[in-house]
């Protein structure tokens, strides 16, 4: 198992992780595999939320493997108290369960990917890598499974879309060209894609989607598709 993503490890030195699972074998087995990785560094496990929570305190951990089902406090309630206070580790959700729901209320959490425990080892490996360096582990799968239950959602009286005036007004703060970057990101395409299609080098799509973000005070680029949907720029199908 080699660790040749190309990604480069955080400031020069190994990603700092954290594994939230209640279970003892799950814990072990991605502690095993990421410890294996040469810029990768396992500090810490929690069995629950709660712990999780506080551990991330303690020990600053670049990522947070985090469980959804676990006693105490549930993986989406403690991605939600690592949000709140604003700590710097980043959440990377793993669970056996591929359900909409799951997926859509984990990335509003505050979660910046989503994995399920049956990926490869190359795959987790590569997920951790990829929400390290700040990026959002958002593929097009779980881009379709978000939208699905954005849809279903906002159907609902008390749905996500609710009263978006105060959300849409940062929209007025973006440029011409910032807005089309923002839609394409909430259709799942990475910076290389928008790039062909927006005909720009890569490099200026990473300067456009970090003022995005900076402008909309959101964290990455998962939270930039939730709040696309949200504000109704980009309306789901159908």
């Amino acid at each position: 198992m080699s660790g040749d993503s190309g990604a480069t490890p955080v400031h020069g030195r190994p990603i700092r992780v954290l594994i939230a699972d209640d279970q003892m074998l799950v814990r072990e087995g991605f502690s095993v595999l990421l410890g294996a990785q040469p810029d990768m560094e396992v500090v810490g496990e929690a069995v629950n939320g709660r712990e999780a929570v506080r551990k991330v305190a303690e020990l600053a951990p670049d990522v947070v493997l985090m469980d959804i089902r676990m006693p105490e406090l549930n993986g989406l309630e403690a991605t939600s108290e690592l949000a709140a206070s604003g700590a710097a580790a980043r959440v990377l959700i793993l669970t056996t369960y591929d359900l909409d729901e799951y997926v859509y209320q984990a990335l509003r959490a505050g979660a910046s990917g989503f994995l399920l425990k049956d990926s490869s080892a190359r795959q987790l490996a590569d997920g951790v890598r990829v929400v390290a360096s700040g990026e959002a582990l958002l593929a097009p799968t779980v881009t379709r499974r978000l939208i699905a239950e954005f849809s279903r959602l906002s159907d609902l009286p008390s749905g996500p879309a609710g009263p978006r005036g105060p959300l849409r007004a940062r929209l007025a703060e973006l440029t011409e060209r910032e807005t089309e970057v923002l839609a394409l990101v909430a259709q799942g395409l990475s910076n290389c894609e928008i790039a062909e299609h927006l005909f720009l080098a890569e490099s200026t799509v990473k300067t456009h989607m970090s003022r995005i973000l900076d402008k909309l005070r959101l964290r990455d680029r998962t939270q930039a598709a939730v709040y696309a949907y949200e504000t109704g720029l980009v309306a789901p199908p159908g």
